[in-house]
């Protein structure tokens, strides 16, 4: 027999079991489906079965599930993949990277074992420790839980969860690092330790003109201007699914025409000259892409093979710690040393705005500092005796 206690409407009910275990029923309008569904509770006192009616009725007023989902992060993780992540407007490239984060370091991570309605601030704490631990790189990290956090807002939209715990807690910080550069000498030495290599005349430019990797090797020959002296940037190359294919850049600002200055037109003009070899060497095997750093059957060339070949001429030269965005710091640095305007060198380079190359660059030669103030100086003394 039970004893059944009416509570005002919309507040649910609460009875006691023939076995003297208190139960709560409430039924509302589940707004995701616009069904009428029922959520119950129990307690082993009439009061526990009242708190936690209370605590799912303020829940469904609120538009929010009952109760937050069993299911692990991993397991919604895995299904975020094909679903939210694949159907955004982020780029492919983009996509692959997150999906490769998330299955390298959320899905079978201690968080991604976690039950949904288990997962706290301390446990998203923990995660952050726990990839730290593995030895991963600041950015890393912070990439990491980016995409871990909007896993969580894809689980608080579905009404999983509640709320997401990854809103409690900051996002990693980066430790600031001022880019890595090399003298115009090591520069030279590098580019003649690659000399063996085909990927010398491409160190070549990148130096010469600050171009993203992807930036250079994504160059068509419609593309350039040897009359003109330009460069249209406007494409990235990038490995996706086994494929090396053009993308959009990075930014709105990374889609540029750059000056090419009489090194680089030479740089271009013994790439033609070598293309040109390769192709009458190559005879049919040869397949004309029209990109303007081609293997020897004019296929264009794979990102990993250019840092492969760079590390091995950085190895030779005693150069460690040099990556092929070394080269693209190298020429930045070099044009500001020159005297540039910082927002000219940004508009080079692609920044999304002058404040990031504020931000790598602010390590300006102290010649170049002095030059200014003592530029300011005469300007002074000039008004002053006026």
């Amino acid at each position: 027999m039970t004893t059944q206690s009416r509570r005002p409407k919309g507040e649910g009910s609460i009875f006691q079991r023939a076995d003297g275990r208190w139960i709560g029923r409430i039924t509302y309008d589940d707004p995701a489906t616009g069904l009428r569904k029922r959520s119950q509770v129990s307690g082993d006192t009439k009061k526990a079965a009242s708190d936690a009616l209370k605590k799912i009725r303020e829940r469904v007023e609120k538009k929010q599930p009952p109760r937050d989902d069993t299911a692990t992060f991993g397991s919604f993780a895995e299904q975020w993949i094909s679903s939210s992540l694949e159907v955004s407007d982020r780029k492919q490239s983009t996509k692959t990277l997150y999906a490769g984060l998330t299955r390298s370091h959320v899905i079978d991570s201690d968080l991604g074992r976690s039950p949904m309605n288990r997962i706290k601030a301390s446990t998203v704490e923990r995660f952050i420790t726990q990839l730290r631990g593995k030895g991963l790189s600041d950015s890393t990290v912070r990439q990491v839980y980016t995409v871990a956090r909007g896993i969580g807002d894809a689980a608080v939209r579905d009404r999983l969860i509640t709320e997401n715990p990854f809103g409690q807690v900051k996002r990693p910080k980066v430790e600031h690092r001022e880019a890595a550069v090399l003298t115009v000498e090591e520069a030279r030495v590098l580019v003649t330790e690659a000399g063996g290599s085909r990927y010398a005349l491409l160190f070549e430019l990148l130096i010469n003109t600050g171009l993203r990797r992807g930036e250079a090797l994504a160059l068509k020959w419609s593309d350039v201007d040897l009359e003109g002296r330009t460069a249209r940037v406007r494409k990235t190359l990038v490995r996706q699914g086994g494929d090396l294919i053009r993308t959009a850049p990075k930014s709105k600002k990374s889609d540029r025409t750059i000056p090419l200055s009489a090194a680089a037109l030479d740089v271009l003009r013994r790439t033609k000259k070598r293309n040109a070899e390769d192709r009458l060497k190559a005879g049919s095997k040869w397949h004309e892409t029209g990109y303007v750093f081609v293997t020897e059957f004019g296929e264009p060339c794979d990102p990993r093979n250019a840092l492969r070949a760079l590390q091995v001429a950085a190895e030779r030269a005693d150069l460690p710690g040099v990556g092929l965005h070394t080269l693209r710091h190298t020429a930045a640095t070099m044009m500001l040393n020159a005297g540039i305007p910082m927002a000219t060198v940004s508009r080079i380079m692609g920044h999304a705005s002058i404040a990031v190359t504020v931000d790598l660059y602010g390590h300006v030669s102290p010649d170049v500092a002095r030059d200014a103030f003592d530029a300011l100086g005469a300007a002074w003394t000039a008004s002053a005796d006026g």
